[in-house]
């Protein structure tokens, strides 16, 4: 059994790779020859966690496996990550644990990869701004992520707390782009694109803040009750996700669908969009909405390849098992 500890996957991963590896996983799924299991996400009555496992199989790259891990609040003080989790891998072919491989940033690498793939595919090809909403550990890997997929000239962010975009505004600078806080309005009306990356449980950003034209990436919300965005906001936009029954049940699309303002029809896989079988963006004008729920496959692709490259470098640690 390999193992690839924790510490050497910053020197693994790349993020082209990661969105390569997330890029295929949605075409499989599009495609049908990749499929995610039931997700289980529990609060523990412990800690305050919350705790779970996603799980799939993928026939075209025989990735097969789980990610374990959640959400502890208190980790800050403690000098540790909140988003704790490992990823296990195991032969396709005979069920034996090929490998177990450390979680934490390639959640935070394959997360950023995903609203990134969403862009390459969906967003306006004139897009100049980029919006964040939030200024959590994740924004970072978002904002480095989707900047590399278009010609941005500048960044726009807001957050509740608006001290707490500093670390944003030293990545847009190291990206060199000039940022600027600004508030919700501001943002929407000078946005292209917009990421959300919030932990919220009500809706953030309006229908009215929004204008034609826009990508939004909401990357926050993968449980029940979660909500970035108005609802409203789905139901007028074009309405793409990894995975229509994450989408439907605890991501972003959960409080349009249980409105009745947009249908579970209405909503298209990203994946078809990579593959052809679906055009994507209609016009200019049209806004489009990638609900990012994360999906397993999306870490077992990643994980995946760092046990290649951690073979291929001399950094995996071979265990008997």
């Amino acid at each position: 059994m390999i193992i690839v500890p924790e510490a050497v996957i910053a020197d693994l991963i790349t993020p082209e790779a990661s969105f390569d590896a997330v890029e295929q996983v949605f075409a499989s799924m599009a495609a049908k020859s990749a499929y995610n299991f039931p997700v289980i996400r529990e609060a523990i009555g412990h800690a305050d966690a919350l705790y779970g496992f996603k799980s799939g199989f993928d026939r075209a790259g025989l990735n097969l496996g789980l990610k374990s891990g959640g959400y502890w609040p208190g980790n800050a003080e403690r000098g540790l990550t909140n988003h704790q989790s490992t990823v296990f891998l195991f032969d396709a072919d005979t069920g034996k644990c090929r490998a177990v491989v450390g979680g934490n940033l390639l959640t935070a690498l394959r997360t950023a990869a995903a609203a990134a793939v969403s862009v390459a595919h969906l967003a306006r090809k004139d897009a100049k701004v980029l919006g964040i909403v939030g200024a959590g550990h994740q924004a970072a890997f978002q904002l480095r992520a989707v900047a590399a997929q278009r010609g941005f000239e500048r960044v726009v962010a807001w957050n509740r707390s608006p001290e707490k975009l500093d670390r944003l505004a030293k990545v847009a600078a190291e990206l060199g782009l000039p940022f600027e806080s600004v508030s919700l309005d501001d943002l929407g009306a000078q946005s292209d694109v917009i990421v959300t990356i919030t932990s919220s449980f009500d809706a953030i950003l309006r229908d009215a803040q929004v204008r034609p034209g826009t990508h939004i990436a909401c990357m926050g919300t993968d449980t029940e009750g979660k909500q970035e965005v108005e609802a409203a906001l789905l139901a007028r936009a074009h309405v793409f996700t990894d995975e229509i029954a994450q989408s439907v049940s605890l991501g972003e699309a959960q409080h349009a669908i249980a409105d009745g303002s947009l249908r579970e029809a209405d909503i298209a896989e990203l994946g078809a969009v990579i593959n052809g079988t679906h055009p994507g963006r209609a016009s200019a004008d049209e806004i489009t909405l990638f609900d990012g729920t994360g999906v397993g496959l999306q870490d077992l692709a990643v994980a995946s390849a760092a046990v290649d490259l951690a073979v291929e470098k001399g950094v995996a640690v071979e265990v008997e098992f």
